[in-house]
């Protein structure tokens, strides 16, 4: 056991230095704060429709393809849907890859019956999407099987391999109702911090409950064979949770590891982003962690990634706005994605990613079905 840990230690340490991207930041007196990363994007572009011909909608998941394999060519966006055809939530089935010229094509439509193992509740892909070294791709489930959350079950992770095909399921553990994923490779490792909305929710009929949690599991990416789950801990704990008729559920959503070891965290229910500490290396849980900003632009930050300059972006479920904030706790910058529906761009966003080369932030734009690009 002690030589196991010393191998999580370790690796999970190289995690933070190496497997983000970036170099470790300088205390903030150090220098002076970065320009906003978003400050010179004001355009907006759409890429391509994310609607396969299946029908599926509500497009959630978004995650950069690093390293062209299988079907997964670099460059490529991955993004997962959360609706079918009849736009019943917790029963979207389909993963689609959209290149950055626009031409989408069907990565993957997973049935229950591809399932190779333990999914509770079957198929229903939410915003945790991720791809790991050697192309494996990462997606949550928490499905439903009438578009309510009073049916949703606790769900899985799905593990496909680069041509789309379902290899492996990870349930149990606390993994329920994955909501939203982040992930850092190392060598033959991997950790995805995953957060879950369902811990007491359902039972709870509408009351709002404080049990969310945010999971780290480290698993073993070797050669052809699967994933190989090798330990989890719970890093995250007590967020609210709410079941909802129009947005299915509230919990915590995107997270995003910033350079400086912190895993921020988007409480919706909150209206706030939290940080939670050596999120790589920590044993315990740090609770919900602490503010790093409330209120002011943010309004039901939903999906989250981190900026090339370690600033937090944020986009919200009430306003269509993107949110950056600097790791002081600053908000930094803001603009709007969408402004349709009433009230303007509410219920419109989800998932965002950096673009290649830092050239602007690819996110889906539930309003319209479509990924499109703030640059």
């Amino acid at each position: 056991m002690l030589v196991i840990r010393r191998v999580l230690a370790t690796a999970a340490a190289a995690a933070v230095a190496v497997g983000a991207g970036l170099a470790m930041m300088a205390p903030a007196s150090a220098s002076p704060s970065p320009a906003p990363f978003i400050g010179p994007f004001t355009h907006l572009k759409n890429i391509a429709s994310t609607v396969p011909a299946n029908g599926d909608v509500n497009p959630y998941g978004v995650a950069v393809v690093q390293q062209s394999r299988g079907m997964l060519q670099r460059g490529d966006v991955l993004v997962s849907n959360f609706n079918n055809m009849n736009n019943l939530q917790g029963t979207g089935s389909t993963i689609v890859e959209v290149s950055p010229s626009g031409q989408q094509t069907l990565f993957a439509q997973i049935s229950p019956s591809d399932l190779t193992g333990s999914c509770p509740g079957g198929v229903g892909l939410t915003t945790a999407l991720t791809i790991l070294q050697n192309g494996w791709v990462v997606v949550g489930s928490t499905p439903s099987t009438n578009g309510m959350a009073a049916t949703a079950k606790a769900g899985c992770l799905i593990v496909l391999d680069s041509q789309g095909h379902v290899q492996e399921t990870i349930s149990g553990y606390g993994i329920n109702g994955p909501w939203d994923m982040t992930s850092v490779s190392y060598g033959q490792f991997a950790e995805l911090f995953v957060t879950n909305v369902l811990n007491g929710t359902v039972a709870a009929d509408g009351a709002v409950v404080h049990h969310g949690t945010v999971l780290r599991l480290l698993v073993r990416v070797s050669g052809n064979c699967p994933p190989k789950l090798l330990r989890v801990t719970t890093i995250g704990s007590g967020f609210f949770e709410q079941t909802n008729a129009n947005a299915f559920v509230f919990g915590p959503t995107g997270v995003g590891l910033g350079p400086n070891g912190t895993l921020y965290v988007a409480d919706t229910g909150e209206n706030r982003i939290t940080a939670i500490p050596f999120a790589a290396t920590r044993m315990s849980s740090a609770g919900t962690g602490s503010v790093l900003t409330s209120g002011g632009k943010l309004n039901g930050p939903l999906g989250l990634t981190i900026a090339p300059n370690g600033d937090v972006l944020s986009v919200n479920g009430g306003n269509g706005r993107i949110v950056e904030t600097s790791p002081g706790g600053a908000q930094v910058a803001s603009f709007f994605l969408d402004k349709s529906g009433s009230p303007p761009g509410a219920g419109a966003l989800f998932g965002l990613v950096v673009a290649p080369h830092g050239s602007g932030v690819y996110y889906v734009d539930d309003a319209t079905n479509f990924l499109r690009l703030l640059h």
